[in-house]
């Protein structure tokens, strides 16, 4: 390697961690805008012919901002509040926790205080969601930059995405075959991730949710979304919920209730979670439960809340780079 080669590359590499940098702090909607691009590109490739590409995709981006802005805001308010008044609730000790604190410490010996440790878990909930005092003003603008930022550079995926794809082809030093192969395989990945993986969980989310509201489970909205959120979770997801209210119930003297909550759960939740994501995530992912668990918690660790979507992706591109280096390039 030359010296000017050399320091191309010492250039380019600089260059790219400082856009890195740049680029960080407003990370999560930088990808949600590459999310909603990706899933919105079928739609946009019907429309393109019809209206022009910059009219698609202007099209595309109001409907998309208003779609999940709107909904978006009514659902933190909706759930903070939830989140609230759980947690002042649990404070104020309305909520009557001793019968299963009583059964905690016989099998495990230790003394607890469910109360104390749910509502400073709930407080913490919500200032996810709300957010503090002192950091609001500061929080509302960087919201509302990055909502500007995830709608302008969701016009411009839409728009140009393609010639993105095909540049990022161009300068790849990869055979064209090797390319194709890769981009096949990280695109049934994505879909099977993002679109299958966060559909099964927001279903068996709503439908564990469905059973707290009809067996009156106090604050049931704030249990719902924490469902969804588990639910990206294998194997355990919404049980960690359904399962200990289930437990509440029969302790605090509603045995019908908790058994009924019970049975739905094992029967219509865990079932839906059986049926629909082998069918939607692991015939086009081939990933087994333990990657999508390592991808969800730390992707969620490492990027934020959009590490639950693009964190099974990264390690599942990972095994699929592995895959297509031992065809093309092992000698056998």
């Amino acid at each position: 390697m030359d010296v000017s080669r050399g320091f191309m590359l010492v250039v380019i590499g600089a260059l790219g961690a400082l856009s890195l940098a740049i680029a960080w702090p407003f990370l999560q909607y930088v990808l949600l805008a590459v999310l909603i691009a990706y899933l919105l590109a079928p739609v946009y490739e019907r429309l393109e012919p019809r209206i022009g590409g910059t009219g698609a995709a202007l099209a595309l981006m109001v409907a998309a901002t208003g779609a999940l802005i709107l909904p978006f805001a009514a659902m933190v308010a909706f759930v903070g509040n939830d989140a609230v008044d759980l947690a002042q609730r649990l404070s104020d000790s309305q909520v009557d926790l001793g019968g299963l604190e009583a059964a905690i410490e016989r099998a495990t010996g230790q003394e607890v205080d469910l109360p104390a440790a749910l509502g400073a878990a709930a407080e913490n909930f919500a200032g996810v969601f709300l957010g503090s005092a002192p950091d609001l003003v500061g929080a509302f603008t960087h919201t509302l930059l990055g909502i500007a930022l995830a709608a302008f550079m969701l016009f411009f995926f839409l728009r140009d995405g393609r010639r993105l794809v095909d540049w990022l082809f161009e300068v790849t030093p990869l055979p064209d075959r090797v390319l194709s192969d890769l981009a096949t395989r990280i695109d049934d990945l994505m879909w099977a991730v993002l679109v299958g993986h966060v559909l099964v969980s927001t279903i068996q989310g709503f439908l564990a949710g469905i059973g707290l509201f009809a067996t009156g489970i106090p604050n049931a909205a704030f249990w719902t979304l924490a469902m969804v959120l588990l639910a990206l979770l294998p194997i355990v997801g919404a049980f960690l919920v359904w399962g200990p209210a289930a437990a509440w119930l029969v302790l605090a003297g509603s045995p019908v209730a908790g058994g009924a909550l019970f049975v739905y759960g094992a029967v219509v939740v865990s079932l839906s979670d059986n049926y629909l994501r082998p069918i939607l995530v692991d015939r086009r992912a081939r990933l087994s439960p333990a990657t999508i668990m390592l991808g969800v918690v730390g992707g969620l660790y490492l990027l934020g809340v959009m590490g639950l979507f693009f964190g099974p992706v990264i390690v599942g591109a990972f095994k699929v780079a592995v895959e297509t280096f031992d065809e093309h390039y092992v000698d056998r």
